[in-house]
């Protein structure tokens, strides 16, 4: 099958994008609005692109009827926000989040969580969660329906057990984020594998390091 993609209605790419390209982790995204109010939302277009900077990407849409989410008008007017992992068991809190609330309505406080105040950015960051990154905007590019956030992160917060005693390696046993592939369906990395690069590569082929 082959599909243009410069002729494709929006519903389309969307569906084909979403469904290829993935498993995608889901970021819920921490921010404060400017009266104060914490907000919580879970994003599946993000992802990690850089350790220098240490840069990670938000790709957040309108709602249907055109308006700006509140995640981006907090973001827009803070330039921080915190992106919270999400696990199995914070599976149920991120739908809850997921919700459209009003502006003045806590999510997390509404989805049984708790919020701990940030190091280093307004607002905080989601105590279940096992790994919480802390971000100031770096750059904004803006679409008519969709703006491409990217925020350089300026502290991690780190349940312990999910590393190692050295502080290095992740315990897969105990992070086992969550995905979300296509429409309603999830999947979550407890089934992990090692591949690893021959010692003694082909002749005349140079072994390169994975990005």
């Amino acid at each position: 099958m082959e599909f243009d993609f410069t002729t494709l209605p929006e519903r389309d790419r969307y569906r084909l994008l979403s469904s290829f390209v993935a498993p995608r982790p889901i970021a819920l995204v921490t921010t404060l609005s400017a009266e104060g109010v914490p907000n919580a939302a879970p994003m599946s277009f993000f992802n990690v692109f850089s350790q220098e900077p240490p840069i990670v990407i938000l790709g957040i849409q309108t709602r249907p009827d055109g308006s700006i989410k509140d995640t981006v008008t907090n973001i827009d007017r803070r330039q921080s926000f915190c992106v919270n992992m999400v696990d199995m068991a914070l599976a149920e809190a991120m739908i809850t989040c997921g919700i459209s609330y009003a502006p003045d309505v806590d999510e997390i406080a509404t989805a049984g969580l708790t919020l701990t105040p940030a190091s280093q950015i307004a607002g905080g960051w989601i105590a279940e969660s096992p790994c919480a990154m802390e971000c100031v905007v770096e750059e904004t590019i803006r679409y008519a329906r969709r703006e491409i956030i990217l925020g350089r992160v300026v502290q991690m917060h780190v349940r312990d057990n999910c590393l190692d005693n050295d502080g290095r390696y992740v315990r897969h046993e105990n992070y086992q984020p969550i995905a979300r592939l296509h429409a309603d369906n999830y999947i979550t990395s407890d089934r992990q594998f090692e591949l690893k690069v021959s010692e003694t590569p082909p002749v005349g082929v140079t072994q390169k390091a994975a990005e």
